[in-house]
């Protein structure tokens, strides 16, 4: 424990509890709920809160998601780790009512957002920002949206960049094309006839028979939408495209040609919550990586940033993730 994660100090959730007066019982109560708004996969029970309390199971990230959500504190605040700058303020309350607020909400929408800047100088992040709510308005009063958009939201396994965009098609009605989600089947039985493992997405004949395909099968999918005047979000590593400066200049060329605004966002984390993140969901997608992290890690580019205008979102340590839950509550009205 103290190896891992020395700046633990599990105290801190005793004292949280006790100040919003709730037993061990209560407490768990509280959390299935968050774990049902949040789709959280916890079970909740007092004897694994009192292992949590007393510093002999350390939570692991929807736990510790969901002690966020009922205590209105963030993960340094909990004494889950140390502090990053500017965590030191308090996490503002949900609103304790079940009326929808929209200015509170719409403050809740901007902080998320908030962690959305510039990648590079050729683009507005305020611009995106206020297209989304836009969208979120829109979408909340039963209006559309003229133009319409594809966002690509890329980063490493484990990075958070899945959870970010799922936000933002929840937000905006945007349909979310997950790469593993549309073609994950396909590609496990190509992989069987070509003589591979199903479940292998590291070796050459992976990258160099399978996966452009599985690539083109997701954009072709978008054009479909775009073509549609449906905007979209699509969620994939995309290592290999953002890496080529050609590949993001035809996306960007054929977006122009059919009047679509554009957005490449890329997710950035930390090696060592990507790596709990991709431990957490046991995907046996992920079973090399796990069994190979330094190989892995070192095979990684952690200065990788999309060629061509992007935006980028600090998800290290599970800030921006934090962030997301915090205005899920929002709008969802949720509270103790």
């Amino acid at each position: 424990m103290a190896r891992k994660h020395p700046e633990w100090n599990p105290e801190l959730l005793r004292q949280h509890r006790e100040k919003f007066g709730l037993t061990l019982e209560d407490t768990g109560e509280k959390l299935r709920e968050i774990a049902e708004r949040h789709n959280f996969n916890i079970a909740a029970n007092f004897q694994t809160i009192w292992g949590h309390e007393k510093g002999t199971v350390y939570p692991g990230p929807h736990y510790r998601r969901a002690y966020c959500r009922l205590y209105r504190r963030n993960e340094a605040q909990l004494g889950f780790r140390g502090a990053l700058p500017g965590e030191d303020a308090p996490v503002e309350s949900a609103p304790a009512v079940v009326e929808r607020d929209l200015p509170d909400q719409s403050q809740a929408v901007r902080h998320v957002l908030s962690s959305i800047r510039e990648g590079t100088s050729d683009v507005d992040s305020e611009a995106l920002r206020n297209r989304v709510i836009d969208a979120w308005r829109r979408r909340t009063t039963g209006g559309t949206v003229d133009t319409p958009s594809v966002v690509l939201v890329g980063g490493f396994a484990g990075s958070g960049k899945s959870e970010f965009a799922k936000f933002l098609g929840g937000l905006t009605g945007w349909p979310i094309l997950d790469k593993d989600s549309l073609t994950r089947p396909l590609v496990d039985q190509l992989l069987i006839a070509l003589g591979g493992e199903a479940h292998d997405r590291s070796s050459d004949l992976y990258r160099e028979k399978v996966r452009p395909f599985e690539y083109r099968c997701l954009m072709e999918a978008a054009w479909d939408n775009v073509d549609c005047g449906i905007s979209t979000i699509l969620d994939a590593p995309f290592i290999s495209e953002f890496s080529q400066a050609d590949w993001m200049q035809r996306f960007h060329n054929r977006c122009r040609s059919k009047r679509v605004s554009v957005a490449t966002i890329w997710v950035e984390c930390d090696p060592e919550s990507m790596r709990e993140y991709i431990e957490f969901r046991g995907a046996a997608r992920d079973a090399w990586k796990m069994n190979s992290w330094d190989d892995y890690l070192s095979s990684l580019n952690l200065e990788l940033r999309p060629q061509g205008p992007h935006f980028v979102v600090d998800n290290k340590l599970g800030a921006a993730v934090a962030m997301v839950d915090e205005a899920r509550d929002v709008l969802s009205g949720g509270d103790l």
